[in-house]
């Protein structure tokens, strides 16, 4: 083989070694950012197919209803803790903000966060659902066919 030849091959083979670790880089990256969906069932027995569960310090997404009378508000600043539930299973939620103006007792959301115990989630964002007829179709799915929708009086409704 000639010396031209070979660094030919050199040059390529480099090149092909700079695109592999590129995109190792990048596929790590992007796992970092993954949020899976989990619903509070699934962080404490784990999930249906697998039996995998979530682990101390992995974001995660966790979504079902907001248990009532569980809403605890600190009167000096934004932070509220409250439970979500579906099946049975609990998990409790602290969030240090603002929550969405249809957040309620008894309704539908997704929080986005950390978790920092086994069924304690810090939440970075609560999202809520925007009518009374929508539920998201993994909440939905989570809570059984038995799950029924909660009903209001016109007076809870007007008054929060």
């Amino acid at each position: 083989m000639n010396p031209r030849r070979k660094k030919r091959l050199t040059i390529v083979i480099a090149v092909i070694a700079a695109i592999g670790v590129i995109t190792g880089l990048v596929l790590y990256a992007l796992s970092q950012n993954i949020d899976l969906f989990y619903t509070p069932s699934e962080i404490v027995n784990g999930k249906d197919d697998s039996g995998i569960k979530p682990i101390i310090g992995q974001r995660i997404r966790v979504g079902g209803l907001v248990v009532p009378g569980s809403v605890k508000r600190d009167p000096n600043n934004l932070k509220v803790q409250f439970d979500l539930t579906n099946k049975g299973e609990t998990v409790t939620i602290k969030f240090d903000g603002i929550l969405p103006d249809l957040f309620r007792e008894g309704q539908g959301i997704i929080a986005n966060g950390t978790l920092t115990e086994p069924k304690l989630l810090t939440a970075s964002e609560v999202l809520a659902k925007h009518d009374e007829n929508y539920m998201p179709k993994e909440i939905a799915d989570s809570l059984g066919e038995g799950h029924e929708m909660p009903t209001y009086s016109e007076e809870q409704l007007n008054n929060g």
